[in-house]
């Protein structure tokens, strides 16, 4: 499969979602690693105006999650956030955002990521730890 239809694919999992709601469009696959964007507007935005914290987590999550699923080598799995930390240091008020997924721990039963979240200009918007858990599809 080539990079064009492996995007293809993974935006094809946002249809009627959360990642569909926020605008979240997976844009580059790397050897160990996936980015993601999202736009930030009126409907990311917390009420002074600048990018909602919960708004990057869920990117944050997003990413991570689709990371370990893809990178899995057994397709029998199912993958399922278990912990989320993150930290956010510039605001942003509009434009887009990029996370970006690179393992620190790929296990049997738990996967680490870091993401990391930027803006256009390539500015740390936020930083992420997202620890997942690997069980067998019911």
């Amino acid at each position: 499969m080539n990079l064009e239809e492996t995007l293809q694919r993974l935006n094809s999992y946002n249809k009627n979602t959360l990642m569909e709601t926020l605008s979240i469009e997976f844009t580059a696959v790397g050897e160990k690693s996936i980015t993601a964007k999202m736009p930030v507007n009126s409907t990311v935005h917390q009420p002074f105006g600048i990018l909602h914290g919960g708004a990057s987590a869920a990117l944050a999550e997003t990413v991570g999650s689709v990371a370990s699923l893809f990178f899995l080598k057994e397709k029998d799995k199912v993958v399922k956030g278990i912990e989320l930390s993150i930290n956010h240091l510039k605001s942003k008020k509009e434009g887009v955002v990029y996370a970006t997924a690179s393992p620190i721990h790929k296990g049997k039963t738990t996967h680490l990521w870091e993401v990391k979240i930027t803006d256009e200009e390539d500015n740390l918007i936020s930083i992420c730890k997202l620890t997942n858990i690997i069980l067998d599809k019911k």
